[in-house]
């Protein structure tokens, strides 16, 4: 019994938040301020107790597993929810259902620990239906707005579509393999079966869906633009760095048979997200739509780094999410304040932002610059380390065309911090008093951007727990 509370310790807390939050919502309530500042404290104190009575093992016959990395991996996911319940208090405090929506969020995080431990393909199945179908009832929650219905509606049939993908990938490997293991799927892989490549051609479409990767990416502009900002950056930082992990995981260590094949459709696929998330990127103005196509390349240059296909793929995509939750978590802050503020969604909207709102114009700056890339922010080391992982196979044709997508972005990166900085505004965004949990969380990311990068030891330590 103690093996069993200790091994699920991450989804066990997150369980008993859930109900304590639905329990005080079906009782007399509580008003959204103390609420708020409740949900803080334990998603603070859930985040704490992430870094303590870690243990390797399995349960319920090999069907959920957890180790170091696994903990490690977890711990940036609720990092990642912490920071939100910090960076859109604007937003909270005006929600009527503020109890609803965390448990919602909290469900999906629950979703995404589960999938990232399984241990076969109906767990993993199960989970990924628990980490998506809330979300798509947060991306809903502005219930007053015709385009956040819109973009639920079109996640759901998306998610739908995804779904029936994966479980007919699944179908044909179980009818293959005869198991839905993990650990015996890959010994009874074999490269010369034809329906079994098509099976893990299945299952990767249903990842990228995920994933938003070209050309299953048409969806996420639309549900990022009309979902509520706590559900879009929830969606682009949290649900995408769980797939990730996972994803990373089913190719290294379930589908290693299947390496030349997987390798080919990773380098076209990321070649794919680069290119047209970039190019999309170019021509937005809605500055979540902006993020929302930036979020697609970033993506890209993940694929890139899982391409290596050993250690220093899983670690260089571990620590470039890292970086990313700091990053994209405080661009998505400072939208969020703007927009709850001043009602700008607009690029244009921030011209002359550094003058009325310099600590809001610094912070994006920091975050695009991370975003793109550029050093001394800790996101020049997160693609640098990218980069060598994926130039590990010698492929110098596809660096090269990563690296100079690398240069492409900075021009749509660098057109918002120009609005901002250099351009004139008649009616520049007024003053805008940032509450303490907002500046809290804005400061953690900064701080995170700067520093992430400059500590080596963050590396090495992930690369460790291999």
């Amino acid at each position: 019994m103690n093996e069993f509370f200790a091994l699920m310790k991450s989804e066990l807390a997150v369980t008993a938040i859930i109900f304590l939050l639905l329990f005080i919502k079906i009782s007399k309530g509580m008003k959204n301020e103390l609420m708020l500042s409740l949900i803080q404290l334990l998603l603070l104190i859930n985040l704490a107790l992430g870094f303590f009575f870690n243990k390797e093992g399995n349960l319920f016959g090999d069907m959920f597993h957890t180790n170091s990395l696994i903990a490690f991996q977890k711990n940036i996911l609720n990092l990642g929810v912490y920071l939100i319940s910090l960076l859109f208090t604007d937003w909270f405090r005006k929600s009527k259902y503020l109890a609803e929506f965390f448990m919602l969020m909290l469900s999906a995080l629950l979703g995404m620990f589960l999938m990232i431990s399984s241990g076969n393909l109906l767990i993993f199945y199960l989970s990924l239906e628990l980490a998506s179908i809330p979300v798509a009832a947060m991306a809903n929650f502005d219930l007053d707005k015709k385009r956040s219905s819109e973009g639920a509606m079109k996640m759901i049939f998306s998610s739908a579509f995804s779904s029936g993908i994966l479980l007919f990938g699944i179908s044909l490997i179980y009818g293959t393999t005869g198991t839905i293991s993990f650990s015996e799927i890959s010994h009874q892989l074999d490269l010369e079966s034809k329906i079994q490549i098509l099976a893990f051609i299945f299952l990767v479409a249903a990842f990228a869906f995920k994933l938003s990767v070209v050309p299953f990416h048409l969806w996420a502009a639309d549900v990022y633009e009309g979902a509520p900002i706590a559900a879009t950056a929830f969606l682009s930082v949290i649900s995408k760095g769980a797939i990730a992990f996972i994803f990373i995981t089913a190719l290294y260590k379930v589908f290693q048979p299947l390496q030349e094949v997987w390798y080919d459709m990773l380098v076209i696929l990321a070649i794919a997200t680069m290119v047209i998330g970039n190019l999309f990127a170019l021509r937005q103005q809605n500055i979540k739509r902006f993020l929302a196509f930036s979020s697609i390349a970033q993506v890209g240059f993940i694929l890139v780094g899982t391409s290596s296909n050993d250690n220093s793929g899983i670690t260089s995509v571990v620590y470039f999410l890292l970086i990313y939750v700091f990053s994209n978590l405080a661009a998505f802050g400072v939208a969020a304040v703007i927009s709850e503020n001043a009602g700008k969604e607009n690029i244009d909207d921030y011209k002359g932002l550094y003058k009325t709102n310099p600590f809001l114009g610094w912070m994006l700056a920091l975050a695009l610059f991370s975003l793109a890339g550029i050093p001394p922010t800790a996101g020049f080391f997160g693609k640098f380390f990218l980069l060598t992982a994926g130039g590990s196979k010698g492929s110098y044709l596809f660096i090269t065309i990563a690296a100079v997508n690398l240069i492409v972005s900075l021009y749509y990166y660098l057109r918002v911090i120009r609005a901002m900085f250099m351009d004139k505004n008649d009616t520049p965004i007024k003053k805008i008093q940032i509450n303490s949990s907002a500046m809290l969380g804005l400061i953690i990311c900064g701080v995170a951007i700067v520093l992430t990068g400059l500590m080596s030891w963050i590396y090495d330590y992930i690369n460790a727990l291999m």
